[in-house]
């Protein structure tokens, strides 16, 4: 659960990450306290899924550039994918059990 591998960009990230099976695109829905796969429509709660690498990148002068990537993989679901998420100034809002699991890797 640590960063494995240098990037010098999130797409860079996020395409290798593809080649080792991260195929799936997650995107968080604070909201419903999960996240969701588009592709199989499955909402997985923050106790159904467990991140195995993240990625910080630093916008140089865009704090909108600012995101993190998370490989993210479920025993329960069969699923491994990504998710992309901005933090600092864009950063997700609210106060839930998921948005908590994937701060805890942010900073």
């Amino acid at each position: 659960m640590a960063s494995i591998k240098n990037y010098e960009t999130s797409s860079e990230a996020i395409n290798d990450l593809n080649k080792c099976g991260y195929t799936s695109d997650f995107n968080l829905k604070a909201d419903d306290n999960c996240i969701f796969c588009a592709q199989s429509k499955i909402q997985i709660n923050h106790e159904d899924f467990e991140i195995d690498e993240f990625y910080r990148f630093y916008g140089a002068s865009d704090p909108a550039d600012e995101v993190a990537v998370y490989a993210i993989s479920s025993e329960k679901y069969n699923l491994k994918g990504v998710l992309v998420d901005s933090y600092g100034a864009y950063a997700s809002k609210g106060v839930t059990e998921i948005i908590k699991k994937l701060d805890f890797h942010k900073f």
